[in-house]
Order: C-alpha cells, then sequence, then structure tokens
C-alpha cells in the first residue's frame, strides 16, 4: 500500500479524537462557557434555562431528521413526551429514581416512540407526511390522556422523587444541580451528535437528503437510514423529556403537545436548519425573546414573536447561524 493511499484511507475514516478536535471542541467550550455565564448572571432564573437546556435537546433531535435527512414533521414532541413519561413512569411507580437511570430509561422510550413513529411517518412522502405527523403527535396525547392510571391524565403525573447525582448533589429548590445536570447531558449529547453528522452515516443522511434517487442507485436503503436516523433522534428527544422530568419533578400533558412539535420546529427555521449549532441558537433566542417579551406584554408578545420570524425568513432564509456564517464566509473570500 502507497503513503497515497495510506492518506486517503485515514481521511476517509478518521478517528473520533479528529472529528471531536473537528469544530466539535470548541463548540463544546461553548456550551460550557455560556452556560456557566448564565449560571452566575440568572441565578435566580435557573429553572428557565434548564427549561432551555431541555428544549435545545428537543430541536437538535428535530435538526437530526427535518435539517439533514429533509423529513417535515410536526409531531416530534411525542418523543420528547415519551422520554418525559418514561422516566416519570419509572421514578413514580417503579421507584427508578437514580438521575442517570431515568435519563437512560428516557432515552429508550424515546428511541421506542421513534420506532413506531418513524415506521408510521416515513411511509409516505411530503404533505402526507407532514399530515401523518400530526395524526401521530395527537395519538401519542391522547394515549397519555386514556392512560391517566399511569400518566395521571389530565392532572399530570407527580410524585417524581429524583435521588441525588451519584450520591453527593442533591436536587434543590433553587435548580442549581438540575441546571449542571442538564447542561452535562447538552454537552455529551452535543459531541455525540457532532461525531455522528461527521460520520459516514451522517453523511449518507444527508446524501439522502439532496437525491434520494442517487443513493438508491448507490445500492442503500433510504428507508433505512430515515428510520435509523429517527430512532437516534428519538433518543436524544427521549433525553430531553426525562431532563424535563427530572428538573420539574412532574410531566404533563403539554409535554406532547402539538404547539409544542411546532415551536420546536420555528426555533430550528430561526436558528438555521442543517446545523447543530443553529438549533441550539434558535432554542436560545426563541425562548428568551419569549419570556422577556410575555413579561413586558403579557397580552401582544406574539405579534412581537410573529414580526421577528417574519424577519429572519425574509431577511436570513438560512437561519440566524446559517445567514451569519455564510455572510462571514463571503467576507474571508473577499479578503482573500
Amino acid at each position: 500500500m502507497t503513503a497515497a493511499s495510506t492518506d486517503h484511507s485515514s481521511a476517509a475514516n478518521p478517528s473520533i479524537a479528529r472529528r471531536l478536535a473537528d469544530g466539535g471542541l470548541i463548540g463544546t467550550l461553548l456550551i460550557i462557557v455560556i452556560g456557566m455565564i448564565g449560571y452566575y448572571l440568572f441565578p435566580n432564573n435557573l429553572a428557565l434555562l434548564t427549561r432551555m437546556t431541555a428544549i435545545a435537546l428537543l430541536v437538535l433531535s428535530l435538526d437530526l431528521v427535518t435539517g439533514y435527512c429533509g423529513v417535515a414533521t410536526l409531531g416530534h414532541a411525542a418523543l420528547f413526551g415519551a422520554g418525559a413519561y418514561g422516566a416519570g413512569i419509572a421514578a413514580a411507580h417503579f421507584g427508578i429514581s437514580e438521575p442517570l437511570t431515568m435519563t437512560l430509561v428516557g432515552a429508550l422510550a424515546g428511541s421506542a416512540a421513534g420506532l413506531v413513529s418513524g415506521v408510521v411517518i416515513l411511509r409516505p412522502h411530503g404533505l402526507a407526511q407532514l399530515v401523518l405527523s400530526i395524526a401521530v403527535i395527537h395519538l401519542f396525547h391522547e394515549a397519555a390522556n386514556k392512560a391517566s392510571a399511569w400518566t395521571g391524565g389530565s392532572d399530570g403525573l407527580s410524585g417524581i422523587m429524583p435521588e441525588a447525582v451519584f450520591g453527593l448533589f442533591e436536587f434543590d429548590l433553587w435548580g442549581q444541580t438540575a441546571y449542571i445536570y442538564g447542561l452535562a447531558l447538552l454537552t455529551v449529547v452535543f459531541v455525540a451528535l457532532r461525531i455522528l453528522v461527521r460520520s459516514p452515516f451522517g453523511m449518507l443522511a444527508r446524501g439522502v437528503r439532496e437525491d434520494r434517487i442517487r443513493i438508491t442507485a448507490m445500492g442503500a436503503s433510504v428507508n433505512s437510514v430515515l428510520l435509523r436516523m429517527y430512532v437516534i433522534s428519538g433518543a436524544v428527544a427521549g433525553i430531553g423529556g426525562a431532563l424535563s422530568a427530572i428538573s420539574t419533578q412532574v410531566v404533563g400533558l403539554d409535554s406532547l403537545s402539538f404547539t409544542l412539535s411546532a415551536e420546536a420546529l420555528v426555533m430550528l427555521v430561526l436558528g438555521g436548519t442543517g446545523s447543530l449549532y443553529g438549533a441550539m441558537i434558535g432554542t436560545m433566542v426563541f425562548m428568551w425573546f419569549e419570556d422577556t417579551l410575555s413579561a413586558i406584554n403579557p397580552f401582544h408578545w406574539l405579534t412581537i414573536i410573529g414580526a421577528l420570524l417574519v424577519a429572519v425568513v425574509l431577511f436570513a432564509p438560512k437561519g440566524l447561524y446559517g445567514s451569519t456564517a455564510g455572510f462571514v464566509n463571503r467576507l474571508r473570500r473577499r479578503r482573500g
């Protein structure tokens, strides 16, 4: 084997360390730094920041199927809610209250929901796919409402009492432990997803989004790629749902609402689809505006949010992150 072929082989199969160093390390440091800044600047709003972290996991999971695979869905909150109820039921009914175990249960429940949803949603294409995703979220919502013996129905699932993390860090009333735990989860998931989207499987998923016919001609199964990505997406959303259950210690039907699905899609479009950074930026901007404007004007804040979204779609069609990155790249080319 020649040196050239060896170099080509190592380039085609980069190590995990190299994938992590290629932008992932910077993103990881940014999450930690911004998270710590939020911890010290907003000590009285840690509950909001923890909620923001949980929703960021939901939007990241949505980006995997919508941004990277091109699957249109308005029912992704079903995976988030499945994770929340999975972790909540494990704690309230089975006494599994160790936070890491609850998170694992939430990830498994989200994966199972992703498998079921994917089998239904991925069969058609286009508008029919979107309609089926709406039907799925309503079916999950109604199932949780009817199974009130397990889920608490419209009253919500309570009695969730998570233990101390590693037996040392208890969940306090100020939400400090919950926030740091959520920040750690977000960091680990971001690193894993950064590796995933830069892996051969991630490139194959992008190929499915760009040209399904060509991917099929190459001998790959489009449905298999999409279903696997949907299951992975379900695990990420389930972790977000488990974090929500652990931090609030209650799970309500709003975690399975169509509104949450629609808001997650809006956050993704706001930040920029097909980018992990865009998903997190869109979440932070939307939820910060939502909290701030609703406090200033509780009656007309949605009008301002709507105007912001219209402005972003018209003047930054690739989202806040995508448009900014494109602008910076153009400046670099001109200087070069």
